[in-house]
């Protein structure tokens, strides 16, 4: 598997660099936005590792011009710690988000658990919810027979639902589901998430019909009848 590095830190992009290649993985490093973006056209990797503060092209920027264009996963790095600034980033399409200075273990942690999300293989055949179809093995996700993209944490949240319809999620699951059990991101993410989802895949999306939400308890999804 392919780790694309955006840093403008020479020191700290070469020493991600190296934690990656331990793991195993392929790693390609960049200096500024507009050239993790060429990077990304020109040869898409399996994962994209962005520093928020860089020349040209800042790492907000970069997400939100690449979630027209593609649904890799984006792990952020960042100086910045507030609770607004990491719903920004989710908001835009990253998938996670860590604060500098970082646990090496940690972030090699976040890394492989966003990359076993994409490619894990699934034994289940594509579920349909009225006009909701969800394919796991291709990672799609459809409206009324139009393409969705996709992040891979909404994806996730989404597959994860679909499974169990009609089922009562609490955001504590679904975090869980997204994130795995370090408690790092709030709840207030899921959030984030859901919001961006039913701008993607509901016809009125302060009207859902599909993702719908369970006052004081959670979220669930259904099928689109209104029954």
């Amino acid at each position: 598997m392919c780790v694309l590095v955006a840093e403008d830190n020479v020191m700290q992009a070469d020493m991600l660099g190296r934690y990656l290649r331990q793991e195993g993985y392929q790693v390609r490093i960049v200096h500024d936005g507009g050239a993790a973006l060429d990077e990304v056209r020109r040869n898409p990797p399996d994962l994209l590792i962005l520093d928020v503060m860089m020349p040209r092209v800042d790492g907000l920027d970069v997400v939100r011009v690449l979630r027209n264009e593609s649904d890799i996963p984006v792990l952020m790095l960042t100086a910045k710690s507030t609770e607004d600034d990491l719903l920004h980033g989710l908001d835009l399409g990253a998938d996670d988000y860590v604060t500098k200075p970082y646990s090496p273990r940690e972030l090699m942690a976040r890394v492989r658990t966003l990359l076993r999300r994409v490619h894990r293989t699934s034994a289940n055949s594509g579920i349909a919810l009225g006009d909701l179809a969800i394919d796991p093995d291709r990672h799609e996700v459809s409206v009324r027979g139009e393409h969705v993209e996709c992040t891979a944490s909404e994806f996730r949240i989404l597959h994860t639902m679909a499974a169990s319809p009609g089922r009562v999620f609490s955001r504590g699951q679904l975090l869980s589901a997204v994130h795995g059990l370090d408690g790092y991101i709030t709840e207030r993410t899921i959030d984030a998430h859901v919001m961006n989802l039913r701008k993607k895949i509901e016809v009125q999306p302060r009207k859902p019909a599909y993702l719908l939400t369970v006052h004081g308890v959670g979220y669930k999804l259904v099928d689109g009848s209104g029954a």
